[in-house]
């Protein structure tokens, strides 16, 4: 009863344990249940915008969306967010990477809880647009990133699907590549 599953697409630069500096604006969205209502009052009294949502599903795939678009980007490219969408080529790709990640959601049977994957990986990428994307930061830091869970998760299931993931793939490569010390 004490745990929810949730998401925020808010931006915040690790400054060291415990303290974070905000990085852009963004919403909380928790999985609608019983016994939230205080925790729910307590976000939305300290300034966050907050939505519900029904399905996990459609929750964790709609972040997944976002973050296999900007994140492996903004590491490769050294970029902040925002930066994407000022590069033609940047917003091309995250363009495409959003889309391929949708078309393996609903192939995996998921309704995103939005209709238009690039104009929410777009609006992310804008509402953030000053943020270093965790990725990024894992990168400066020389820590571990979460490119398997995010790119490598959406070509694991595009190959149970059939679905195609030849950006994913080549994001998941690359950032594993440029993080791979043993040879």
């Amino acid at each position: 009863e004490r745990v929810a599953l949730g998401s925020t697409t808010t931006g915040a630069t690790l400054l060291e344990a415990g303290r974070v500096r905000p990085g852009g604006e963004g919403t909380i969205t928790l999985i609608r249940r019983s016994g939230l209502a205080t925790l729910c009052e307590m976000l939305r009294s300290a300034g966050f915008s907050l939505e519900g949502q029904d399905d996990p599903a459609a929750l964790m795939w709609g972040k997944l969306v976002i973050n296999a678009a900007i994140n492996p980007l903004t590491a490769l490219l050294r970029v902040p967010n925002g930066e994407l969408l000022n590069r033609p080529d940047g917003r091309a790709l995250l363009a495409a990477l959003a889309s391929e990640t949708a078309a393996v959601a609903r192939a995996s049977g998921v309704r995103l809880p939005f209709e238009d994957p690039v104009a929410a990986a777009e609006n992310v990428a804008r509402r953030t647009a000053a943020n270093h994307s965790s990725m990024f930061q894992d990168l400066q830091r020389g820590a571990p990133t979460e490119i398997d869970a995010i790119c490598g998760a959406v070509v694991r299931a595009g190959l149970r699907t059939g679905t195609a993931t030849p950006l994913n793939e080549t994001m998941w490569r690359l950032v594993k590549a440029s993080v791979d010390r043993d040879g």
